[in-house]
C-alpha cells in the first residue's frame, strides 16, 4: 500500500488531533493494513511484535467507534474490552488510550493483579467505554459481580502467544465464553503456534489476517557486541561496560529474578542508580519503578523477560545480555529495546562458558555471529568462587535434583528405576534377617558374625545396631548430590 498519511485512513478529526499531539507524523505498516478494516468492523488475526505500532492500530479505530456511536453506560459494564498477559503492558495500553482519546469523552478502567481490588471495583461502578484487563484479575472480579462482559462490543486479545506461555489460554477461554456472541474480536501474537490458531479459527469470524516482520533497518541500526566472561566476573564487567560505554539508559537483562536482585545490588554499591522489575515485586514497587526509568531518574533497569514484557520507553541506548536467553527469539525481543524510531542502539551480550550452546542457537537464528571484544579487563579471568555463588550452585543443583525425584515419583508414564537391594513395585519387601547376638560389651568385641539368630534381645542401654548407612560423619554436613558435587567443581575450577 502506497497510504503515507493518518488522515487517508480514514479516522476522525479527534483521534488525528490527538496523534500531532503525540508527534507521530506517518502511520507504520501494521496500522496502515489494519487501521481501514477495523473500522469497517472486520475481526483481525495480527501477527506483530512488540514495537511495531499495533497499540495504535486497535486503539484508535475502537476510539473512533465508541465516540461516534455513543450509547449511556451501565453499572460494571464495558463497551471495549483489551485483555493483556501482564500488568505492565495493561498499564501502557491504558496509557495509550488515554493518550490517543484525549480529545474525547471515552472513560476507562484498568484492572491487574498485584494491587488492591477496592479501587478498581469503584472504577466500574457507573461502567465504562473501555477496560484494559489481565486475565487473573479480570475473571476474579467478575466473579465478584464486579464486572459484567455482556454488553462488550469489542474485545482485543493482545500478545496471545505469551498468554499461552504463562498458562492464561484457560482464562481466556473463560473470558471467550462470557463474551456476547454478537462482536468484533482482534487477536494479536507474535508467533502463531499450533494452540493459538486453533483458538483463532474457533474465536475469529472471517478475519482480515495481517503479518507485519520486524523491519530489518532497525536490527541494522543495533551495534552488536559480545563479551567471553567467567560467571563470577559478570557483575563487575556490567559496572566497568556502563561507565566506560556512556550509557544514557540502559536495560539489563537477567535470567532469574534472585539474578536480577544481585545486579542491582552490585550497580548500587558501584554508584549506578538502578531499579528492577519482576514477578517478586509488588505491583506498587514496579510501577514506581518504571516512572522512575522513564523519567530518567534511574539510568539502569533491570528486569526478566516475562517482566519486561510490554515495557515500550524511548532512548533506550544499551541493551546487556547479562544472561544470553533460553530461547534464541528471545535475543531480538530483548535488542529490540533499542534503535526505536530510526534512533541507534548498542546490544551487549555477556557470554560464559556454560552459555556457548545457548550463544550458537542466538547465531543461528541470526544467520551471522556476533562481533567478540577480545580485549576487556576480565577476558580469560578466572573468578575465586564466593559464598554466594557456591550456595546458588547448590541451590539451581538441588533444585534439579528436587525436580529429578518429582518426575520419577510421579512416574510421567515410566517406572521409575528401583533403588538397590529395593523389591520390584507390587511384591512386598523381604524380611531383613534377624541382626546376629553381639557380644559382651569390651575393648576389641565386636558383634559374632557366627552367633546363631536365637539370641537375647538387646538391653535398653545398649540400642540395637542397624545396618550402616551410608552417611557422612554427625560433625560434618550431608554429601551434596551428584548435581550439586558437580556444580561446585564447575565453578571452583577443580573440574578439567
Amino acid at each position: 500500500m502506497q497510504t503515507t498519511s493518518f488522515e487517508s485512513l480514514g479516522l476522525m478529526p479527534a483521534c488525528l488531533e490527538a496523534l500531532r499531539h503525540e508527534g507521530y507524523e506517518s502511520p507504520t505498516p501494521i496500522q496502515i493494513e489494519t487501521i481501514p478494516s477495523l473500522i469497517a468492523g472486520r475481526d483481525l488475526l495480527g501477527c506483530a511484535q512488540t514495537g511495531t505500532g499495533k497499540t495504535a492500530a486497535f486503539a484508535l479505530p475502537t476510539i473512533q467507534r465508541l465516540t461516534l456511536s455513543p450509547v449511556k453506560r451501565q453499572p460494571h459494564k464495558a463497551r471495549a474490552l483489551v485483555v493483556a498477559p501482564t500488568r505492565e503492558l495493561a498499564i501502557q495500553i491504558d496509557v495509550s488510550f488515554g493518550a490517543y482519546g484525549r480529545k474525547t469523552e471515552i472513560k476507562r478502567a484498568c484492572v491487574y493483579g498485584g494491587v488492591g481490588k477496592v479501587p478498581q471495583v469503584r472504577a466500574m461502578d457507573r461502567g465504562v467505554d473501555v477496560l484494559v484487563a489481565t486475565p487473573g484479575r479480570l475473571l476474579d472480579l467478575i466473579g465478584d459481580g464486579a464486572i459484567d462482559l455482556s454488553a462488550v462490543e469489542i474485545v482485543v486479545f493482545d500478545e496471545a502467544d505469551r498468554m499461552l506461555d504463562m498458562g492464561f489460554i484457560h482464562d481466556v477461554r473463560k473470558i471467550i465464553a462470557l463474551l456476547p456472541p454478537k462482536r468484533q474480536t482482534l487477536l494479536f501474537s507474535a508467533t502463531m503456534p499450533t494452540e493459538i490458531e486453533s483458538l483463532a479459527r474457533s474465536l475469529l469470524n472471517n478475519p482480515v489476517r495481517v503479518a507485519i516482520e520486524p523491519e530489518k533497518p532497525t536490527i541494522e541500526l543495533i551495534s552488536q557486541s559480545l563479551y567471553y566472561v567467567e560467571k563470577g566476573c559478570k557483575r563487575d564487567l556490567l559496572v566497568h561496560l556502563i561507565k566506560e560505554l556512556g550509557v544514557s539508559r540502559a536495560v539489563v537483562f537477567s535470567r532469574t529474578k534472585h539474578g536480577a536482585d544481585r545486579i542491582a545490588k552490585s550497580l548500587h554499591l558501584a554508584g549506578i542508580p538502578a531499579g528492577v522489575i519482576h514477578a517478586n515485586k509488588g505491583q506498587g514497587n514496579r510501577t514506581k519503578t518504571m516512572e522512575a526509568f522513564r523519567a530518567g531518574e534511574t539510568p539502569v533497569l533491570v528486569a526478566t523477560d516475562l517482566a519486561a514484557r510490554g515495557i515500550d520507553v524511548d532512548d533506550i541506548s544499551h541493551v546487556f545480555n547479562f544472561d544470553m536467553p533460553t530461547e534464541p527469539e528471545t535475543y531480538v525481543h530483548r535488542i529490540g529495546r533499542t534503535a526505536r524510531a530510526g534512533a541507534s542502539g548498542a546490544a551487549v551480550s555477556f557470554c560464559d562458558t556454560e552459555e556457548k550452546r545457548l550463544l550458537k542457537q542466538v547465531e543461528h537464528l541470526l544467520g551471522t555471529g556476533i562481533p567478540v571484544v577480545k580485549q576487556h579487563p576480565f577476558a580469560g579471568v578466572h573468578p575465586a568462587p564466593t559464598e554466594e555463588d557456591l550456595r546458588d550452585a547448590m541451590f539451581e543443583a538441588r533444585s534439579k535434583d528436587r525436580m529429578r525425584g518429582r518426575g520419577q515419583s510421579q512416574g510421567r508414564g515410566r517406572p521409575s528405576a528401583p533403588r538397590p537391594g529395593a523389591a520390584p513395585r507390587g511384591a512386598s519387601a523381604p524380611r531383613e534377617p534377624s541382626r546376629p547376638a553381639t557380644a559382651p560389651a569390651g575393648r576389641g568385641s565386636g558383634p559374632r558374625r557366627d552367633a546363631p539368630q536365637r539370641g537375647p534381645a538387646p538391653r535398653p542401654s545398649e540400642p540395637r545396631r542397624e545396618a550402616p548407612r551410608h552417611e557422612a560423619p554427625r560433625h560434618e554436613s550431608p554429601r551434596p548430590g551428584r548435581d550439586v558435587r558437580s556444580a561446585i567443581d564447575e565453578i571452583t575450577g577443580r573440574r578439567s
